[in-house]
């Protein structure tokens, strides 16, 4: 029997790197756990890949009306002991030439939809839950071109430092994790020139 034997989770941005992994080892471990991402094949294929106890809800967290279609689904099979709010995106932008659209896709996604996935998931999560965020050492250490998504890891850890005080009397655990580079299939889609930089010469950024 694994440790999360019949344990209902959510993780969001579920279909690849980070949140894939995530889903995957804890089905391994006993969970039953609901996945999300933005397309639709993409969400076949991590559902198919993961095998069973889990389902795939399509949907963008910077939406919200995404995201009460997500707990209105995950309502019909019972109330959360883990929330995993995965779902975040990182874009190389040097300052001088960095756009308001850059600004508020990466706010948006990784800062706006991490608090409202957490917000939204609140009446549906049982007294004792988990809420797991994943960060970034990118929130801690600069990064050239790399400041906007740090800032949005940074926002994501002191959102973790006021829920903790927030949530203490339900007993609802909040933690974020803050890995180090990582090579998932997003950060393929970056500047090579940028990658190797980030890589190499910094310790700081995870693109999940």
């Amino acid at each position: 029997m694994g440790k999360l034997q019949g344990n209902l989770t959510v993780v969001t941005g579920g279909t690849t790197g980070i949140g894939f992994a995530t889903a995957k080892r804890f089905v391994e471990e006993g969970a039953f756990v609901f996945i999300t991402g933005r397309r639709q094949r993409e969400l076949d294929e991590a559902v198919k890949a993961i095998g069973s106890n889990v389902v795939g809800v399509r949907g963008d967290v910077s939406k919200l009306q995404d995201l009460d279609r997500l707990y209105e689904t995950v309502k019909a099979k019972g109330k959360i002991d883990v929330l995993v709010a995965n779902a975040g995106i990182g874009e190389f932008a040097p300052l001088a030439s960095l756009t308001e659209e850059h600004f508020d896709k990466l706010f948006d996604l990784t800062v706006k939809g991490t608090l409202f996935t957490v917000q939204k998931a609140l009446t549906l999560m049982n007294d004792g839950a988990s809420i797991i965020l994943i960060g970034s050492v990118a929130s801690v250490k600069g990064t050239p071109a790399f400041g906007t998504y740090g800032a949005t890891k940074a926002a994501v850890r002191n959102l973790v430092r006021a829920w903790t005080m927030e949530l203490k009397d339900r007993r609802i655990r909040s933690n974020v994790l803050s890995p180090g580079p990582i090579k998932t299939p997003l950060v393929d889609q970056q500047p090579p020139e940028a990658i190797g930089r980030a890589m190499t010469k910094s310790p700081s950024p995870t693109i999940n």
